[in-house]
This record gives C-alpha cells, sequence and structure tokens, in this order.
C-alpha cells in the first residue's frame, strides 16, 4: 500500500518469455513499481530482482512456487535501488544473492532509501540484504542447461548496474537501464555511461527486453531511450552556456515526442547530472539528493512524488 491518494494500478503478472523464463511485470510501472523475473529448469530457479515491499516481494515468490518451480537458490540484483532490492529478504536464508561489487556497496550506504524518500510507504518487515556474492564486469550462472551471463556496463543509471543476459533464449533483464513507457532517470548514474550501455545492449541482440520499468518490448526500445538522453545532453549544453539552473531549462523545455513519457519531472534530476558530467565530474559521484528530488518535486507542481507500491 502506498499513498492512499494515487490512482489504483493493477495486480502484478507474469508472463512467460521463453521455456523456464518468465518476467513479474508490475502495472504501471512508476515510481517503486519495477519488474522481476525468474529462471528455472525445473530443479534450480534463480530470480532477477525483488520489489519495493515485502507483500510483493511475497507474491513474487507466491507466484514463483505456482508455477512449478523450486524455491530460488540465487537472487540477482541489477542495481541497489529500494524497489530492486527490498524484498531480497524474503527469498534468504535459501537464496544467495548476487550483485555487482558497487551495488553492494551503494546498498550498505544508502540504507533505508526509500524509507527517507516516502515515509508513508508500508514496506513490510524490510531487512537490507545486499549481495554476498559480487563480481566486476563478468559473471556467468547456470541454471540447469540455462546459461545466464551477468555483464557490468559501467557507470549508467547508478555506479553498479547488471545486465542479465541470457544469450540462447535471446532475452535480456536490463534493470533500469531501460524504461519502457517512462522518463529514463540518471541522477545517481551517467548520461553518457548509459548512453554506452544502450550500444552495448544493442550488441546483444537480444529479440526479448525486459525493462526495469513497464511492459516487455524488443529492442526497439532502445531507440527512444537513446533520443531522450541526447535530448537532455544538448538541454544540459545550452542551459549551462547560457548560465542557467537545471530547474529553470526544465521549466522551459519544449518535451516534444517525450511529453508522452511518464515521470517527466525526472528530467531536471538528469539536468544536474548532465551539468555535473560537463564540467568534468566523475560519472556517478554522488549529487545532492535535496537539491534532485527537491527539484522534482518543483517540477511535479509542488507536490512529491507518489511511491506507487
Amino acid at each position: 500500500m502506498g499513498d492512499p491518494t494515487a490512482p489504483a494500478v493493477d495486480e502484478p503478472y507474469l508472463t512467460e518469455l521463453a521455456a523456464g523464463v518468465h518476467a513479474f511485470i508490475q502495472p504501471d510501472g512508476g515510481w517503486c513499481l519495477n519488474n522481476a523475473g525468474f529462471v528455472t529448469d525445473g530443479d534450480a530457479t534463480l530470480v532477477v530482482d525483488t520489489a519495493a515491499t515485502e507483500r510483493r516481494a511475497r507474491l513474487l515468490r507466491r507466484r514463483i512456487a505456482e508455477s512449478g518451480a523450486p524455491v530460488p537458490r540465487t537472487v540477482v540484483n541489477t542495481h541497489h535501488h529500494g524497489d530492486h532490492t527490498y524484498g531480497n529478504g524474503v527469498f534468504v536464508p535459501e537464496a544467495t544473492v548476487i550483485g555487482h561489487t558497487a551495488c553492494r556497496r551503494e546498498l550498505l550506504d544508502a540504507g533505508h532509501q526509500l524509507h527517507a524518500v516516502w515515509p508513508e510507504v508500508q514496506y513490510g518487515d524490510i531487512r537490507l540484504t545486499p549481495p554476498t556474492v559480487t563480481y566486476d564486469r563478468e559473471l556467468t550462472l547456470h541454471v540447469g542447461d540455462i546459461e545466464v551471463r551477468l555483464i557490468h556496463p559501467g557507470v549508467a543509471h547508478t555506479t553498479g548496474d547488471t545486465i542479465v543476459w541470457l544469450p540462447e533464449q535471446r532475452v535480456v533483464f536490463t534493470g533500469d537501464l531501460v524504461f519502457h513507457g517512462g522518463t529514463p532517470f540518471v541522477f545517481m548514474g551517467s548520461v553518457s555511461g548509459s548512453l554506452r550501455a544502450l550500444r552495448l545492449l544493442r550488441s546483444l541482440d537480444a529479440t526479448t527486453v525486459v525493462p526495469g520499468h513497464g511492459p516487455v518490448a524488443g529492442p526497439e526500445v532502445y531507440d527512444g531511450i537513446e533520443r531522450y538522453l541526447e535530448f537532455v545532453g544538448r538541454l544540459a549544453q545550452e542551459g549551462r552556456a547560457a548560465g542557467r539552473t537545471p530547474l529553470e531549462v526544465a521549466r522551459e523545455a519544449d518535451l516534444g515526442p517525450f511529453a508522452e513519457l511518464a515521470e517527466s519531472e525526472r528530467l531536471v534530476a538528469n539536468l544536474h547530472r548532465a551539468y555535473v558530467e560537463l564540467d568534468g565530474g566523475e560519472p556517478g559521484a554522488p549529487l545532492d539528493p535535496l537539491a534532485g528530488f527537491g527539484d522534482m518535486t518543483a517540477m511535479n507542481g509542488g507536490v512529491p512524488m507518489a511511491c506507487h507500491a
């Protein structure tokens, strides 16, 4: 349960992508409503990401069991954000949690991050459960005969992103490198790094793309994200040259084809990151969250963004 004034959204659902491969889709894909998934050969089960609340994580676990898959022994986190990791504790101690080295570090540093932003949400019993197995560049796992490759694309959405790639099935779980129907969010990562990550995703030649938020798509989903990030880069260059703040630029921007994307307030946070990159700042270097989220609230009509979980 989240903001009681927020519109009701549909319940999560499973969709089968290939034999033994499912996505767990959480409509409407807005703030705190991420996607997860699982891979099973009938003897072993691997979960990709969890959820923002105990209730939703337990629903994911129940849906996995109802599918006939055995109890998961592995959880892979695509990055540290709480909507993808808060539910890890529902799967341990049976499961081992795996993620990028920076994912573990960022999760521990961030603590109960969603509680800080949306304290009114009924999260349930959230035990912070960081990855206990980490990797730096690539790691290959095997779920029976199903090969699961974990690939770190560099700093992109965050400093510790993981692409989960199933080469035989040509299915990729992108985490928040991809938002389908929602505005990309790179405040904690990198604009240029996210563009590089998209090039890497294209090179995999997946036919099925499970975004971090929004419905399952094909590789054509990369095109709109790339155009949006290039748009952010242009706005930042022009605004910085004119001595205007990210909020001033965002308020006056003509979103054009991007006006249809949900969470349009993320533009100003993305501009904060783009400005820092133009000034030579290190990708993923921490930015002031009060400035970023404060400006997004201003863009949202002075009303804080609602967590939909």
